[in-house]
């Protein structure tokens, strides 16, 4: 199983910009996927996840600004992110849980981080 992510880049503060993140390989199903990031000298951290019924959930910092989305038939997750802040400068991980055949359990696999910069 890989995670693919895209998107990402640069930004002005109050810009907006796209991830996506696509699993691939022997999947029989995803639960939950979700994003993480990681700033220069701090630790990873959750900003949003979402089931396959899509509940979502989100960092406090970013709700009514992000928004995560998914679409279950081409097990791919999203991340929306509006009126970027300086502070969501980060490297960006997209994670998912997976049932793969090849191991026929759940194990959580990552993405291989994208990196997003916020201008003030």
């Amino acid at each position: 199983v890989q995670l693919q992510a895209s998107g990402g880049g640069l930004a002005q503060a109050g810009g907006s910009l796209g991830l996506s993140c696509a699993a691939s390989g022997s999947i029989v199903s995803i639960s939950v996927m979700g994003w993480y990031r990681q700033a220069p000298g701090k630790q990873r951290e959750l900003v949003a996840t979402i089931t396959r019924r899509g509940a979502t959930d989100y960092e406090d910092s970013v709700k009514g600004r992000f928004t995560i989305s998914r679409d279950n038939a081409k097990n791919t997750v999203f991340l929306q992110m509006n009126s970027l802040k300086p502070e969501d400068t980060a490297v960006y991980y997209c994670n998912a849980n997976v049932y793969a055949i090849d191991n026929l359990r759940w194990q959580d696999y990552w993405g291989q981080g994208t990196q997003v910069t916020v201008s003030s």
